[in-house]
């Protein structure tokens, strides 16, 4: 017997409309008609597919505006700034504030989680504590994997190496780095490729958030990840410098990070916000162009980073929004570029964190249904979704608005 059956559902690459039938949290079929008594609704022609995937999140920090300033507008004013708040965290106020964050995405369409965790003596694992809890409290509609990382150095603040290994000990998912706020950056990424080599974890690195290209850790952590075989691995982030590389500098570039297999998640929201600060006309825009890496073979996501806070004091947790953004910024229009768009939101991440984001017989019934008939026309529109579901369970509704004609 069948759970239910989804019917008139438009799936990517298909031309007409398919009903979906459901047992036991997977798909037992896909078909143009299926005769079943099973319970069923109508997907009245909206798009389903796999759903989003945030890529880089820091759930730990969200929500502070009311305790933490950034007076300049500046990374380093952001970074002051939360350090400052972080001394008051607590792993009750952690969860509340990254609970709301998580109940945002879910509703938004997202099902699966990469949050970036902070750890060093002053905080100590008050933030991660909290965050297991939430990835076990949101399990029925949430997968989230976690990255622990010293946010304020590793090798200058002693202490944090010890409480990393014993979160990786206790449960985290993966290692993170933020080589330019060390003291010794070159050592910091050296280190954290050797507790990844002991742990067998990837490492996922802030890195490069500037826009002066006389200076980089990228061409370093490229060697280490060729050095400690660990191709395919490797995520950076922001690599802010990437936007200000001429075109033959950043063809060189790709083809390094593809040798290497090290991977680009571009942060655009919070990346707009923070670089340029100091020019006073021609504010470079500071968004690394991940399309024309895509194109290259290089692995590449946009994610959201940080949610009302210093770093960047907006965000609904919308990636449909974020995809839009970021085709908005690299003056991308056609068909093909927002399908690429799409896919840096949902196919790209989904493989990052070790998902299949397809709607197939035998899979998962992990998926979202979008007012649209594309997967373009979700990111040109910003579509959101009207409801989802986790392993044939369904996780959130929200409704298509109705006019009230006269």
């Amino acid at each position: 017997m069948l759970d239910y059956v989804v019917r008139n559902a438009c799936l990517h690459g298909e031309n007409d409309l398919l009903d979906i039938a459901i047992q036991g949290g997977k798909i037992a079929d896909i078909a143009a008609s299926i005769a079943s008594e099973a319970p069923s609704f109508d997907a009245g022609g909206n798009l389903l597919t796999g759903g989003f995937v945030e890529s880089h999140l820091h759930l730990d920090k969200a929500c502070i505006l009311d305790r933490a300033k950034n007076e300049s507008g500046t990374l380093q004013g952001a970074i002051s700034a939360v350090a400052k708040a972080k001394s008051g965290f607590t792993e009750d106020d952690v969860y509340a504030r990254g609970a709301k964050v998580i109940e945002k995405a879910i509703t938004q369409g997202t099902n699966a989680i990469r949050t970036h965790v902070e750890i060093d003596p002053g905080i100590g694992l008050a933030g991660f504590r909290a965050i297991k809890r939430l990835k076990r409290d949101y399990a029925w509609a949430m997968d989230i994997e976690i990255c622990v990382f010293p946010q304020e150095g590793l090798l200058n603040y002693p202490g944090t190496e010890e409480l990393l290994r014993e979160a990786l000990d206790s449960g985290a998912d993966l290692l993170g780095g933020c080589p330019y706020m060390d003291s010794d950056p070159v050592g910091q990424i050296a280190r954290l490729f050797e507790m990844a080599r002991d742990y067998d974890v990837d490492l996922d690195f802030h890195l490069d958030f500037d826009l002066d290209p006389t200076w980089r850790h990228l061409d370093e952590v490229a060697r280490q990840t060729i050095a400690f075989g660990w191709q395919g691995r490797v995520m950076i982030g922001h690599v802010t410098k990437l936007s200000v590389l001429p075109k033959e500098q950043l063809a060189n570039t790709t083809a390094l990070m593809r040798q290497a297999g090290v991977g680009l998640t571009v942060l655009p929201s919070t990346d707009l916000f923070l670089t340029g600060r100091n020019c006073e006309h021609s504010v470079p825009r500071g968004v690394a162009p991940a399309h024309s890496m895509v194109h290259a073979g290089v692995c590449c996501t946009i994610a959201t980073n940080n949610v009302l806070n210093p770093f960047t004091p907006f965000g609904d947790c919308s990636l449909s929004r974020m995809a839009n953004l970021y085709a908005n910024v690299s003056q991308l229009s056609t068909a093909e570029e927002l399908e690429m768009c799409f896919a840096m939101v949902a196919d790209s991440p989904a493989k990052l964190l070790g998902r299949s984001n397809e709607i197939v017989v035998g899979g998962a019934a992990t998926f979202i249904a979008l007012p649209a008939s594309s997967r373009a026309q979700v990111v040109s529109e910003i579509s959101r979704p009207v409801w989802g579901m986790k392993d044939g369970r369904v996780t959130f509704e929200h409704p298509a608005p109705i006019l009230l004609r006269p």
